[in-house]
């Protein structure tokens, strides 16, 4: 089920309502009645629940909320994030236009265009909290645009992500720099490098990282996958796959779930190379003992692609006014500067430091950076995610041929 829940949302969505949801007192409120509206309230925040240093953050968030403003977090943790789509849907469909289930969703992509455009999503509701006016939306703009669709404040950025791969320079010495480089250090190499599944976001992401070098005009993946341009763009994609997969870990045969376990395959000394959207994942491991201190950090010389993660709030839910706190507070000096901390997550902020008050400036200031963590040059200028739609086609491709 998990595998076809894309594609499956996309059915469920077509018949949904697709003009705007009347407009919630919570958004003309005042910030003060919004957290007086908050305080009591238990968020349900559904979330990925597959990588232990961000549940961690949200058990700690939840510790900072509870004693700042009076409202709990229930992290609802999925194993995708069509999970708690689907359920809006569904409670759409049944005429819950009230007290829905679903408080907050971390979304990205596919879900958040097909919510967008179903009329699912509160808000607009970002430019009403208080810290909005921290987000560095020209030098970030991934912090106002997702995979190429408009956020028009129907989300809030809560941190930032870019692809960087991970190697061990102990038994690498040169990693490959390129789509095609990489290739050719896989056929040297048998064995040595994976990626997770398709089905997961990441693996999805290590197809469309190679889609950009190798598509033949990189310029078509801004708009829409058709069935006219899908084939001719993905086609040096494929070729380029077919050649690769049969020297990945277990012959392509298998792979692994997520980032955590491809984390644990390099941990565990079987392979020498992974794909990671953090670039403090590296020295993060290293510092939880996850991975070994001779791990480092490198992207490709054409760049790599980077986002951001946002945080949405369904047009019923129940708890809206402490799901608009909570979003608030993720943007908070104090979130951010504790979420980019590598010993937490390691996730770069979404805040414009030259606005922040000298003393949150000094929170970022006194963060370590590993050994293992590229600096904002060495990272370079991210490329932007392609049009939602070219993720789904390559997933469903991607499954087809596996299962051939």
């Amino acid at each position: 089920m998990l595998r076809r829940r894309t594609l499956l949302l996309a059915t469920l969505l077509a018949p949904a309502a697709r003009a705007a949801t009347p407009a919630n007192p919570l958004l003309r409120a005042p910030w003060a009645e919004v957290l007086a509206a908050a305080r009591g309230q238990t968020v349900f925040w559904n979330a990925w629940g597959g990588d232990d240093r961000t549940n961690g953050f949200i058990a700690w968030a939840n510790d900072r909320v509870s004693e700042r403003f009076g409202f709990r977090i229930t992290h609802v943790r999925l194993r995708d994030t069509s999970e708690a789509v689907a359920r809006v849907v569904a409670e759409k469909a049944a005429g819950r236009n009230e007290g829905g289930s679903v408080d907050l969703i971390w979304i990205n992509g596919p879900n958040f265009l097909a919510m967008k455009e179903s009329g699912l999503l509160f808000g607009p509701f970002l430019d009403r909290l208080p810290n909005a006016g921290l987000i560095d939306r020209e030098g970030k703009p991934a912090t106002v645009t997702d995979f190429t669709v408009p956020v028009d404040g129907l989300a809030a950025p809560w941190r930032m992500a870019q692809i960087v791969y991970v190697y061990d320079s102990d038994t690498v010495r040169a990693p490959p720099r390129s789509i095609p480089a990489m290739l050719d250090w896989a056929k040297a190499n048998p064995g040595r490098l994976a990626h997770p599944t398709v089905r997961n976001f990441l693996g999805a992401t290590f197809l469309k990282q190679a889609l950009f070098e190798l598509a033949p005009d990189a310029e078509v993946l801004a708009g829409p996958a058709t069935d006219a341009n899908f084939g001719p763009t993905t086609g040096p994609l494929w070729a380029w796959y077919e050649a690769l997969r049969p020297h990945l870990w277990r012959q392509g045969r298998q792979f692994p779930e997520n980032g955590p376990a491809q984390r644990t395959l390099m941990n565990d000394g079987e392979i020498d190379i992974m794909i990671s959207f953090n670039p403090s994942e590296a020295s993060t491991a290293i510092a939880n003992g996850q991975l070994p201190p001779s791990v480092r950090s490198y992207v490709l010389e054409r760049g790599t692609i980077g986002n951001a993660s946002f945080v949405a709030i369904p047009y019923n839910a129940a708890h809206a006014a402490a799901a608009m706190v909570l979003a608030d507070f993720l943007l908070s000096p104090e979130a951010q500067a504790h979420g980019q901390d590598p010993r937490v997550m390691g996730n770069f902020t979404v805040l414009a430091l030259e606005r922040l008050a000298p003393e949150d400036r000094a929170r970022f200031e006194r963060l370590p950076r590993g050994a293992a963590t590229l600096t904002n040059a060495e990272l370079g200028r991210p490329l932007p995610e392609p049009h939602p739609s070219w993720m789904t086609r390559i997933v469903a491709e991607w499954e087809r041929r596996v299962s051939r």
